[in-house]
């Protein structure tokens, strides 16, 4: 008997260390395209500092997520929360990056607050399933559009204001690297995206448009961006709309990852709740905190878990092994730093498109205070290059339109609450 209790503790280990192995695959592009989203031109961040922070949080954070939660999630820095920060606050709004880590210092010390309190559910239960759909697909098409622009197939127009841009080498790598990646992932290879990352970066340097660099390997940046914060400058009145999107951006994020791939697997109790969802948000909430001290975007658990699950680990175990094997990264800055835009664009491009499945969702209601507020807050994110703006648009046109079609009775009062809010930072937006 003692045998056999062995026989399947060895197995499960084994298949923990496989799970955790696949897990670390399927988002280790992290370490690359965090950074390269960050470290754009004119945002002031340092690749190799947010490259540090980004491996830091994703080993520190996905070891916690193991340790307290005991979910086999990784943890990292959230794509969408990564170009919102780059694009909408920092260059869109011309905040400095001090600042702009203070503000998601604030809005993870607000979600962990939040994460400790019985409201949590309640404010995620606030906002309707089709709004959350709909602010998926809108950080979807964020990060396709984004993805697009970084391959120079999307341009800037005086007259139309975007267009097709001209083929180049650069955009026809983007291209292939787009064409290798979507057959990988239709094959279910969990190296997907970093295969596609190093071929097209491999051809880009064969073909003398990338060089690589004198040394491959180099001492972690702990220096650069650690604790550079500015937690009294994010306070201010102009910033609590930014604050809120985070927050609110990484509550739902945390809360569909972790609900489900949940219910996906299996990992549900005899209520059929997902397990130690408290934990879970808690970790979450820490990941955002800490991603403010370290220096890159909010940290989240990502949904790419679900591959690792899928190989057999399903314990925390898993999601410690996934954060170990992130330590290493830490030395690659330099060879990290040769890939090209036109390289990482195509994850933006495919991870887009993963976020658009909710569509059908949102769009099978014959209700027009269903549809129009689910399409404000899906189109404003991409054509306004803020996530912030589709969330506050999505929120007050709902309690609006529901207003008007005699539906109010429906609303609970955390609905009124946050369309109130939602009103007041659009104000002082």
């Amino acid at each position: 008997m003692q045998n056999a209790s062995h026989h399947s503790s060895a197995t499960s280990l084994r298949s923990d260390l496989i799970g955790g192995l696949t897990t670390f695959l399927t988002m280790a592009y992290i370490v690359v395209v965090n950074p390269s989203i960050l470290s754009t031109e004119g945002t002031g961040l340092p690749f190799a500092g947010v490259m540090t922070a980004t491996i830091l949080l994703a080993a520190g954070m996905s070891i916690l997520m193991g340790v307290y939660a005991k979910l086999p999630f990784g943890v990292a820095p959230g794509m969408g929360l990564n170009a919102f920060l780059a694009f909408s606050v920092i260059l869109g709004r011309q905040i400095p990056w001090p600042i702009a880590m203070g503000l998601v210092f604030w809005a993870g010390l607000f979600f962990l607050l939040l994460s400790i309190l019985p409201v949590r559910m309640a404010i995620v239960g606030a906002i309707p399933v089709h709004l959350r759909s709909a602010a998926a697909m809108g950080i979807g098409l964020f990060l396709a559009f984004i993805g697009l622009k970084n391959a120079g197939l999307v341009v800037a127009d005086p007259v139309t204001f975007v267009k097709f841009g001209v083929w180049t080498t650069s955009s026809m790598l983007a291209v292939l690297g787009l064409f290798i990646m979507a057959v990988l992932l239709q094959r279910g290879w969990p190296v997907a995206f970093l295969l596609g990352i190093v071929i097209v970066t491999a051809l880009a340097y064969s073909l003398g448009f990338v060089t690589i660099p004198d040394q491959l390997l180099s001492t972690p940046d702990f220096s650069s961006t650690f604790l550079k914060l500015d937690i009294l400058g994010a306070l201010k009145v102009e910033y609590l709309a930014v604050i809120f999107a985070i927050m609110m951006t990484d509550l739902f994020d945390s809360v569909s990852t972790l609900s489900g791939v949940s219910q996906a697997s299996g990992l549900v109790d005899e209520s059929g709740q997902p397990k130690n969802l408290r934990r879970g948000l808690f970790v979450d909430a820490c990941a955002t905190l800490s991603a403010g001290l370290l220096g890159t975007s909010a940290g989240t658990a990502y949904i790419e878990s679900a591959a690792g699950i899928e190989a057999g680990g399903r314990s925390g175990r898993a999601a410690v092994v996934t954060g170990l094997l992130f330590l290493p990264c830490l030395f690659f800055a330099p060879l990290a730093g040769a890939v090209p835009a036109y390289a990482t664009a195509p994850v933006l491009i495919l991870v887009g498109a993963m976020m658009i499945k909710g569509g059908s969702q949102v769009f099978k209601s014959n209700h027009y205070e269903d549809l129009i507020p689910s399409f404000l807050t899906l189109i404003l994110m991409p054509l306004t290059f803020s996530i912030t703006q589709g969330l506050l648009w999505g929120l007050i046109s709902h309690v609006l339109l529901y207003l008007a079609a005699g539906r109010y009775r429906e609303l609970p009062i955390y609905t009124w609450i946050m369309a109130g809010l939602s009103a007041l930072l659009l104000w002082l937006h």
